[in-house]
C-alpha cells in the first residue's frame, strides 16, 4: 500500500481515547486498530510485530549495516475533543479559496480563517465531511512510518536497525505510561506526531492537570441570606481570579496558559478541570502556585474545605534532555533537507509521547507529519506532504 491508501484504511477505525477512564488503554476499541497494525506489519516483513496486554504495538527491523538503533514512534488514538466515529474522508485537488466540506450542512473551511490553505494550493488534500475530525493526529504518523519501512525493505540497500512503537492514549497524556523503554532497545527515537511540513520540535510545554472541587451549602433561596454558599458561584469566583490574558486564545509561541476544559456542578458541589502549560519551568511552577493561592484565599473567605485542589504534573519540557544529544536533531534536519523540506525548529504548544520518553532515557524529538488543524472538523492533510514525510523517515534510517 502507498501512504494514502494506508492512511485512509487506518482512519476508518474509531480510536478516541477517554480521559475519564482508568483502564489501559482507556478505550478497548484502540486495540482493534492495534491488532490490524500487527497484521499489516507482519505482511510487510516485520516478523516480530506484536501487541502487548496494554495495547502497545511493537516491532523491529534488522539493519543491514552497523549504526545506532533508531526508534520510530506514533500514537494510535485520536482526540476526545471531536468525534472520530464514521469518518468520511475524501481527496480534493485544492485550487484555492474556500473549501466546502459539507454542502448539505453548509460546513465550509474558509480561506481567511485557515491561512495554511494558501500554501497548499495545487496539492491533493484529504479532508472530512465536516462532521468529524480526520485522525491525521496521529494516524498519519503511523501510516508514514509503516510505508517508509515497507519501501526500505523493498528497496534493499543500507539501513540501520529500527524499532517501531505505536502507543495508545497519547491524547489523554498517558501514551508513555506503560511504554517498554528497556525492551524497545533503541538508542534514540523520533515521534512522528507533528503538523506542518518542515517543522521539527524538541521543546514542549511543561504540563499539569488541575481539578478544583467547590463545596457549597444549599438552602431555599427565600431564606438564603447569610446561609447559602453557592458552589457554582465559588467556581465562577475561582476562575475569574485567573489572569484572562493567560488563556490559550490570548497566547502564542513560548507563552504559557491555563485552560478551563471541563466544568459541572450545582449549588452544593461544582468541579472545574484545567490544564496548565508553560515552556519555562519557573513560570510553570508560578502558574501552579497561583492555583494554590486562589484556593487558600477562598477557603479563608468561606471556610476551610470549601475548595479542594488537586494538581498533577503530566510531563516536562524535553529540551533539557535533548540539548546534550543534539546530533539526534541534526540527523533529522539532514533527513528533512534530503527529502526536499526546509526544516525549521519550533516549540510544541502541547506535548508528545517523546517528552515523557526523553525523561525516561530515550531522547525523542518530534517530526512533522504534514497535517493541519488537528482535533477538529477542519483537520486536513496533503497527500504530497505525507509522501515527503515518508522520504524523511527513510533518510533517517539510512547510515
Amino acid at each position: 500500500m502507498n501512504v494514502t491508501e494506508r492512511f485512509l484504511k487506518y482512519v476508518s477505525f474509531d480510536t478516541q481515547s477517554d480521559e475519564n477512564s482508568e483502564t489501559c488503554p482507556s478505550t478497548e476499541k484502540q486495540k482493534l486498530l492495534g491488532a490490524f497494525l500487527v497484521e499489516d506489519m507482519k505482511a510487510i516483513g516485520i516478523t516480530d510485530a506484536h501487541m502487548d496486554e496494554n495495547g502497545y504495538v511493537y516491532g523491529s527491523v534488522p539493519g543491514t549495516v552497523e549504526g545506532p538503533v533508531i526508534g520510530l514512534i506514533a500514537h494510535m488514538d485520536t482526540s476526545p475533543d471531536c468525534s472520530g466515529k464514521d469518518i468520511r474522508p475524501r481527496i480534493v485537488e485544492y485550487s484555492g479559496g474556500d473549501l466546502v466540506l459539507n454542502e448539505t450542512q453548509n460546513i465550509v473551511m474558509k480561506a481567511r480563517d485557515y491561512p495554511s490553505l494558501e500554501r497548499n494550493v495545487g496539492k491533493h488534500l484529504i479532508v472530512t465531511d465536516g462532521t468529524t475530525l480526520l485522525g491525521a493526529d496521529d494516524k498519519a504518523g503511523v501510516a508514514e512510518i509503516l510505508t517508509a519501512v515497507e519501501e526500505l525493505l523493498a528497496e534493499g540497500g543500507p539501513r540501520v536497525p529500527l524499532r517501531i512503537g505505536f502507543t495508545p492514549d497519547e491524547e489523554v497524556g498517558r501514551g508513555a505510561d506503560r511504554f517498554d523503554v528497556k525492551g524497545f532497545g533503541a538508542d534514540f527515537a523520533y515521534t512522528a506526531d507533528g503538523g506542518t511540513l518542515g517543522e521539527l520540535e524538541y521543546e514542549n510545554f511543561n504540563a499539569a492537570a488541575a481539578t478544583v472541587v467547590l463545596h457549597g451549602v444549599s438552602i431555599h433561596p427565600g431564606s438564603a441570606k447569610g446561609k447559602m454558599i453557592n458552589a457554582m458561584q465559588l467556581a465562577v469566583d475561582f476562575h475569574n481570579m485567573l489572569p484572562a490574558q493567560e488563556r490559550p486564545e490570548h497566547t502564542e509561541g513560548y507563552e504559557g496558559f491555563s485552560m478551563l476544559h471541563g466544568m459541572e456542578g450545582d449549588v452544593e458541589s461544582a468541579t472545574l478541570r484545567y490544564i496548565i502549560r508553560d515552556h519555562d519551568r519557573m513560570k510553570f511552577e508560578q502558574k501552579k502556585d497561583r492555583f494554590q493561592r486562589i484556593a487558600a484565599y477562598l477557603n479563608e473567605q468561606f471556610g476551610e474545605g470549601s475548595v479542594t485542589l488537586t494538581i498533577k504534573d503530566s510531563y516536562y519540557n524535553m529540551k533539557e534532555k535533548i540539548l546534550p544529544v543534539m546530533h539526534v536533531v541534526e540527523r533529522a534536519k539532514a533527513a528533512m533537507t534530503a527529502a526536499g523540506m526546509d526544516p525549521v525548529t519550533v516549540p510544541i504548544r502541547g506535548g508528545t509521547d517523546g517528552a515523557r520518553l526523553s525523561f525516561e532515557g530515550l531522547p525523542c524529538p518530534n517530526l512533522c507529519t504534514g497535517g493541519e488543524n488537528y482535533h477538529g472538523r477542519y483537520e486536513y492533510i496533503p497527500v504530497e506532504d505525507m509522501e515527503r514525510c515518508v522520504e524523511t523517515l527513510k533518510h533517517i534510517a539510512r547510515p
